[in-house]
């Protein structure tokens, strides 16, 4: 597999706007005497879902699920799901049962925003919540989907207020607190440090880690304050020479306070070795059932955080990370790192241009888990297969450079040997430079992260 080394990698994650939508009306024009499922499909499937969920899209082939207005409504009632993990919690996408079938239902699972913490805490293996790389739904569209589906989610008649769609409002992100450690594993507790006034501060920290060796890993838990670029955990490379193991807690900056590059701090990154991170502000990410991923750590580990403080005031940060244990008994399959870092491009002034770059592999793979990472030029990035019977078809996108979407893959996409990956990034140039990959929010990068393992 052709594998690129990132010195400086930053995973990803999916953003919850809180931007407003304009109002839509709330009197008689909007419903327009439509059936409350025929408003559900035109006014909110078609804009937010059906994109993904149309035939011969990888997201629809994914989950089985199409919602186009000729389907949609006999793929969602009393439809199986694709999903092993919401199947063997005998989940259905949706019934006609009332309340119990909103309990019962996989369909409100996904897009049930505000239950964020229970859906990746005790539901690991559902996937992401949905609509992906995209706003989640307004709380009155989920409102109203929630009447819907309590009213017995009828084909027909109006069971559900459609004033209810006038609320634009959406779920906002819990409050930063510590995380409680875990009972297998070990937590890592970083700060709290301070931002200055309009800068980013990236830097270092090493922990000591005297009692274990190779450990297996399968669950990571990050909580952040907020302002968090990214945060990262490395271990380090064998080789790595012992002049440059650095000293316990010591904050080593990127940049010193004129905005000049510590070189000595950076020469220890070449020796880096990723295996967990995130830019959410809190993230709890499970491997797959079977599946961990085998660390060193006896080294101790160097903690990587980046905040960006665009305010006036001194900006506090702090990072708690809990790392969970697996049994190696248990494990089916080693977790691989997947790195994919296209450096070598120009971003011409005031130009809108479209990257692309290309990967294959060496042999047959399972991918399970995809992220990108852009800075604040990017307007959008895309993944594709390459090769075999998916060439060209969609597996991932994002919209937002801060907060791009994990994406989890069940069933996993495999490629064949031969076969890869094309990353699609476009970005818009509103400088008066060109702008090259970079550290600084205000430069660029394109990378595609994510997790895979072998047969």
């Amino acid at each position: 597999m052709k594998m690129i080394k990132i010195i400086f990698i930053l995973p990803a994650i999916l953003f919850i706007s809180c931007e407003e939508e304009p109002a839509k009306s709330n009197d008689e024009s909007l419903s327009m005497g439509r059936d409350t499922w025929k408003m559900i499909q035109e006014d909110i499937f078609a804009t937010n879902c059906m994109e993904c969920h149309t035939a011969g899209t990888s997201f629809a082939n994914q989950s089985n699920l199409l919602l186009t207005a000729d389907v949609a409504y006999d793929q969602l009632i009393n439809h199986p799901v694709n999903n092993q993990s919401a199947k063997d919690n005998d989940l259905e996408r949706l019934g006609t049962e009332g309340l119990s079938s909103l309990y019962k239902s996989f369909l409100w699972e996904k897009i049930n925003a505000p239950d964020k913490e229970h859906f990746y805490s005790e539901h690991p293996h559902y996937g992401s919540l949905m609509p992906l790389g995209m706003p989640y739904l307004t709380n009155g569209q989920l409102e109203f989907i929630r009447q819907w589906i309590v009213a017995g989610a009828p084909e027909t008649g109006i069971v559900a207020d459609s004033s209810l769609l006038g609320d634009t409002t959406r779920f906002v992100e819990i409050e930063f607190v510590p995380l409680t450690p875990p009972e297998n594993g070990m937590q890592v507790h970083l700060g709290p440090f301070e931002v200055q006034p309009q800068y980013e501060r990236e830097f270092l920290n090493f922990v000591t880690i005297d009692t274990l060796d190779e450990v297996y890993i399968k669950q990571v838990e990050v909580t952040m304050r907020p302002g968090s670029h990214h945060f990262i955990l490395y271990s380090f490379e064998d080789f790595m020479p012992s002049i440059l193991y650095p000293d316990p807690g010591v904050y080593r900056d990127y940049r010193d306070a004129n905005g000049n590059y510590i070189i000595n701090n950076l020469a220890v990154t070449y020796y880096h070795v990723f295996f967990a991170g995130t830019q959410w502000p809190y993230m709890n990410y499970h491997f797959p059932p079977g599946v961990a991923l085998k660390v060193d750590i006896n080294d101790g580990l160097d903690q990587n955080s980046h905040y960006i403080n665009r305010t006036d005031e001194v900006l506090i940060g702090e990072v708690y990370t809990n790392i969970y244990f697996a049994d190696p008994s248990e494990v089916e399959h080693e977790a691989h790192i997947l790195s994919i870092n296209n450096s070598n491009f120009e971003l011409p002034p005031h130009e809108t241009t479209t990257l692309e770059h290309t990967i294959t592999v060496g042999e047959r793979i399972h991918i399970f888990q995809l992220f990108s990472h852009a800075h604040e030029h990017m307007l959008e990035f895309a993944v594709e297969i390459v090769g075999g019977d998916r060439d060209g078809e969609l597996i991932y996108f994002a919209y937002d450079w801060e907060h791009p979407p994990i994406l989890d893959l069940d069933p996993p996409i495999t490629l064949e040997e031969g076969e890869g990956l094309k990353l699609i990034a476009t970005y818009y140039n509103w400088t008066n430079e060109t702008l090259t990959f970079g550290l600084l929010s205000v430069d660029e990068m394109m990378i595609l992260f994510g997790y895979y393992y072998t047969d």
